[in-house]
């Protein structure tokens, strides 16, 4: 099944930042150093299962539920 991984980054991101553009934008960053990129991942994007393991971890540790 495709689109997964960008489900839980988005997931992530809205969880974060409740609607706010600037805490979105630190959540992105905080992914992106994380080694995960939030730009590079669509919902057409063939779902990787390491990265999908590195974004489920990304959630725990900002104790959001994916």
């Amino acid at each position: 099944m495709s689109g997964q991984v960008h489900a839980a980054i988005q997931k992530i991101i809205a969880s974060r930042s409740n609607g706010n553009p600037a805490l979105a934008q630190a959540t992105s960053t905080k992914l992106l150093m994380k080694g995960i990129d939030p730009s590079k991942w669509s919902p057409a994007s063939a779902d990787d299962p390491a990265i999908l393991a590195k974004v489920k971890q990304a959630a725990a540790d900002f104790g959001v539920t994916v």
